[in-house]
């Protein structure tokens, strides 16, 4: 499922909430059961959907939201977002390259989620603030995957290593990363 498509289905669920005369609990039970799903058709991990789940049922008191004037929707919906965003927050830091030394990072995705424009992308950005960076092509399944490559990485001045005619991706990312560490490159 495109992250899009999940976004439209978990806002969809949220609408529903606006559309109930009454939210209690079998309204919400229904909203999180779509959200679950919409989450689970989306590959997220049953456990972090039922963790998320307990945790909007927990935040969410209906005793409190019977009272006049409290928008049930918004604490809802508050709650949902919330508890989303921190199913989605690391726990630890995120990977910073060591200058002076190679740094090989390796990018993994779904098919036509972006990996070779990021790639591109992120060496560009590490580029631009003085450090050595090269890339590697090891998609063989892609026809188009080294071409592509190939075209973004000219465009804005990278050295890239790919191959046409071999097959395994393991040989070319080993070779590609062997040749741009013993050229003194940070980031391949």
């Amino acid at each position: 499922m495109v992250l899009a498509d999940l976004g439209k289905q978990i806002s969809g669920a949220l609408r529903k909430l606006g559309k109930a005369t009454v939210i209690d609990e079998a309204v919400l039970d229904e909203c999180l059961k779509e959200i679950s799903t919409a989450l689970l058709q989306a590959d997220v991990n049953v456990r972090y959907v039922a963790e998320l789940r307990k945790n909007i049922k927990r935040t969410v008191d209906l005793e409190e939201l019977a009272a006049p004037g409290s928008n049930k929707q918004r604490v809802i919906q508050k709650a949902v977002v919330n508890q989303l965003v921190e199913m989605l927050s690391p726990d630890k830091e995120p990977y910073k390259p060591k200058k002076g030394q190679p740094n090989v990072i390796m990018f993994v995705g779904l098919q036509g989620s972006g990996k070779t424009t990021s790639c591109t992308k992120y060496a560009h950005y590490y580029q631009r603030k003085g450090w050595r960076v090269a890339l590697v092509c090891a998609d063989t399944f892609r026809a188009g995957a080294f071409d592509q490559l190939k075209q973004n990485a000219t465009k804005v001045k990278i050295p890239f290593y790919g191959s046409y005619i071999e097959s395994d991706p393991v040989k070319i990312a080993k070779e590609g990363v062997d040749l741009f560490k013993k050229d003194k490159y940070e980031i391949i």
